[in-house]
């Protein structure tokens, strides 16, 4: 395992230099700008934590082209180790992404004060970029290998897309559930309600990639 994880991360890894780098200058620009314009955190919180998880599994890709998702069932590792690599490796660059995020919005507030209406809105930020995030690997990992390598960007867009999706569809259901004005303890609730969906759909399908990985030929 630690060799395929080692793999998928210098895979991921040139991509990742140039999207740090490019989030390292667009956060400094951030960072310095009034705050009074919040959008700006927002997105870039947003950007940090989807971006990273999405350059993670376009790596794929790379795999796909250099021939060496082939090689790899050559060696003695099982198919399940590799689909388990996958989404340990994406699980990582969530975690980079989250960490750029958290140091964006820290620097922003030290700087120049808490921008945001709410508390929580913080909270509810990494909330939705998490969840959009585990959605979207959720639904690409089998798509990616029911579909072929050659549609990756197809089902990278896809994924994408249905993740924004179920977040906003949650995100709609708990506001019906939970009327304006939302005490602290609903929207918490509520965010907690999104990061439980989006796990448990991260979660599940894991063994679902694995089984259609499995049983296909190559």
């Amino acid at each position: 395992m630690k060799g395929l994880l080692k793999n998928n991360f210098y895979a991921t890894l040139s991509n990742a230099k140039v999207f740090a780098a490019i989030m390292l200058l667009l956060g400094i620009f951030v960072v310095a700008m009034d705050n009074t314009i919040p959008s700006l955190i927002i997105g870039y919180m947003l950007l940090a934590m989807i971006g990273f998880s999405l350059i993670s599994i376009a790596s794929l890709r790379k795999e796909s082209a250099t021939k060496w998702s082939k090689y790899k069932l050559t060696t003695p590792v099982k198919r399940s180790a590799i689909v388990q690599s996958y989404f340990l490796s994406f699980l990582l660059w969530l975690i980079v992404g989250m960490v750029f995020a958290g140091i964006g919005v820290a620097l922003s507030i030290m700087l120049h004060g808490f921008p945001f209406d709410k508390d929580t809105d913080v909270f509810m930020l990494f909330v939705i970029g998490i969840g959009i995030s585990l959605f979207m690997g959720g639904i690409f990992f089998p798509l990616f290998y029911i579909g072929g390598e050659e549609r990756n960007e197809v089902f990278l867009v896809i994924s994408l897309l249905c993740g924004i999706g179920f977040v906003m569809g949650l995100t709609t259901l708990i506001n019906t559930l939970f009327p304006a004005p939302m005490t602290t303890m609903q929207i918490i609730l509520g965010g907690v309600i999104i990061f439980a969906c989006a796990l448990l759909v991260f979660v599940i399908s894991c063994p679902v990639t694995a089984y259609v990985y499995h049983k296909r030929e190559y």
